[in-house]
Order: C-alpha cells, then structure tokens, then sequence
C-alpha cells in the first residue's frame, strides 16, 4: 500500500502527515512508550573473592601421599647358571638345549689382534656380552664353530719314526671359523703317569686368551672307560673362571657307542653326545653328534679329522671340529670343548705313539 500523493503549495510542499505519528504525540496515537528507564545499575561488581588460595598447612591441597615407592631391591645377585626355569632349559623348537640370546645387535667385534705371528680373534663389543657371561667366555658369544688343533711336538714325532715310547703335554691350538685364535690349551700332568699309562692319565688343562689369561680350567681324575667297569667311568670338570665350576663331562655305562653326558654346574643333564660304534679314524672323520638330553634331535657334532697319513702314523696329533647352535650358552659352549679333550684322550690318544682306535667302548 503506498503513501497518499504530495499536493503542490503556494511555497513548497505541504505539510502532509506521515504515515507514522510523530515520536511525542502520545501513547494512545500507537507511538512506542517512552523508555521507562536505562538498565537498572548494576548490583555491584563480581563478589569479592573469598580469600586466596589457603596456605598449604590448612589442608587446602593434601600433600602428597608419596613419591613413587622405593625400589623393592636391585637385580638379584646371579646364583651362577640362570634361575632353573632357564638352565639349560630347552626351549621347545630346540628340544634340550638352553638359548641365550645376546645382547645387541649384529656381530660387532675389534680388529684382529697380530702376535707371535698368528692372528687372533678380536675383542668382543661391550653390547655383545651376554649377562651374567663369565670374563673371557664372552669370544664365545657369536660363534657357532671351533676347529682344535693340537700342536705337533718334534721329540715325539722322532721317537715316533724311531718306535721310541715318548709322551709329552699336550698343546692345542683353539681356532674360530676364520681361522683367528680364540684360546690356546695345554696340559698339566705327571711324566710318570704319561708314560706308564698314557691316555688314561688324569690330567689339568688351562686354556688361556691371547693376554695369556686362564679363561678355562679343565680337570680329569684318575678313572677306567672300559665297560667291564661302570661305576668308575671318565669324567671332567669345567670351571670358568678357574675355581667356579660352570659344567661336567660324565661318560656313560655303555657297550656298543659311547656316550657322555653334558651337566650343568648343578648336575642337571643339558646335553648328550653319542658316539660311533666304529672309532677308527682311517682315512675318514670320525662324528660324535651332539644331542639334546632324550637324544630326540641333533644340535651338534665333535669331529675328528683325517690329518694325513704321515701324522696320523707318526704322531698323535688331532685335529677336531666342534659345531653347536650360535645362541647355545656360553658356558655350555666352553663345557663341550672340555668333552672335545676328554674325547680326544679316551679314542684318539696314543700310548707310546700306537694307535689305541677300536670297536665301541671295547676299545
């Protein structure tokens, strides 16, 4: 709807009402009232607060109940072997044998150490050594072989060629798969006992690093490894370092193959070798495999190797292979080159330079 027309006056516009009355004429003319007022006043500002925080000693805040609770104690001293839950106990894919993985990551070892000639295997990474690992087996940690060869000794190879009944201490030579040094063992026994009765002799062995430490210590008693003798069979000990006994070599009562048994230093079974029913060394390796305790699966062998007619004629100088798994123990790694000796000594030794191989344990 639009507003009436403006009429034409004599001066200018007439004055015309508008469409709305003007702000002052009234309430009752349908004007908006006037306001009846601005917003009231405030009421005052925010309260005063109430007080500041309260002190800390009126209990605003409690204190604190405690900080964490203090360490119920350090690592546990270590009781030699693991807990028995992981001595030697045989993870179930392994079927008897004990794992230790190391610690780290891929092999990390120092340059190789050059003395008197030979190389030698260098040091171990500190992230490498296993906890717990005793001083000096830790060049055992990444090694899954060792090759043993024990040194040639000139008298008695003439004495050999003479058919002169000559024995001397045993040295050997202890190698990884590269052919670095690890160790070097030599023996310790009677030259009476050496001549008399050869072999059989007991013996101690230390088996020293190229800072011609004693890492490993050996020990054989007196004993017989005939079957016609069961209760008084060979046996060794190990101790690493020397006077802590980590393992035992025990032969077992059999009559067709021989048989050792790997022990802890608490005597609980870890291990098993069984030998050939044949231990002539003619011409050909002789394996003795390594097994778990209910000689279910094969973990590893001790080989003796062919050296050579002229030395195995000749002389009594061996030359072994031991395999085991890369994670094995350390200590039952050192335990199984102790049972490489006792194995050498029993089959592979000569009394007065004569070959003493046989049939089994008639030998």
């Amino acid at each position: 709807m639009s507003a009436p027309p403006y009429e034409q006056g004599g001066g200018g516009f007439a004055q015309q009402p508008g469409p709305y009355p003007p702000p002052n004429q009234g309430y009752g003319q349908g004007a908006y009232p006037p306001p009846q007022g601005a917003y009231p006043p405030p009421q005052g500002a925010y309260p005063p607060p109430q007080g500041a925080y309260p002190p800390y000693d009126q209990g605003a805040y409690p204190p604190p109940q405690g900080a964490y609770p203090p360490p119920q104690g350090a690592y546990p001293p270590p009781q030699g072997y693991p807990p028995p839950q992981q001595q030697y106990n045989p993870p179930q894919p392994q079927g008897g044998v004990h794992m230790m993985q190391p610690m780290g990551g891929p092999p990390q070892f120092g340059p190789p150490v050059e003395m008197d000639g030979q190389q030698w295997m260098g040091p171990v990474a500190e992230q490498m050594i296993p906890l717990n690992c005793p001083p000096g087996l830790e060049y055992l940690t990444m090694i899954d072989q060792l090759i043993v060869k024990q040194k040639v000794e000139v008298a008695e190879a003439i004495a050999g060629m003479l058919d002169i009944g000559l024995e001397t201490q045993n040295k050997y030579k202890i190698l990884n798969s590269l052919g670095q040094q690890v160790y070097k063992a030599k023996e310790d026994s009677n030259c009476c006992l050496r001549m008399c009765i050869g072999p059989q002799r007991p013996f101690d062995m230390t088996i020293k690093d190229n800072n011609d430490q004693e890492i490993i210590h050996l020990s054989r008693p007196l004993a017989c490894q005939t079957c016609f003798f069961p209760c008084c069979l060979q046996e060794i000990e190990v101790s690493s370092p020397p006077g802590t006994v980590i393992g035992y070599v025990k032969q077992e009562w059999s009559l067709c193959k021989p048989k050792f048994s790997i022990q802890d230093d608490a005597g609980n079974e870890v291990l098993k070798i069984i030998g050939p029913f044949c231990t002539f060394s003619l011409c050909g390796d002789v394996e003795f495999m390594v097994t778990s305790p209910d000689e279910s699966e094969e973990v590893g062998k001790i080989s003796k190797s062919w050296s050579g007619m002229l030395k195995e004629a000749f002389t009594d100088a061996d030359n072994f292979g031991i395999s085991f798994p890369m994670d094995l123990d350390v200590r039952a790694k050192a335990v199984l080159l102790g049972a490489c000796f006792l194995i050498d000594f029993m089959f592979f030794e000569k009394k007065a330079n004569r070959s003493n191989d046989g049939i089994g344990m008639l030998s």
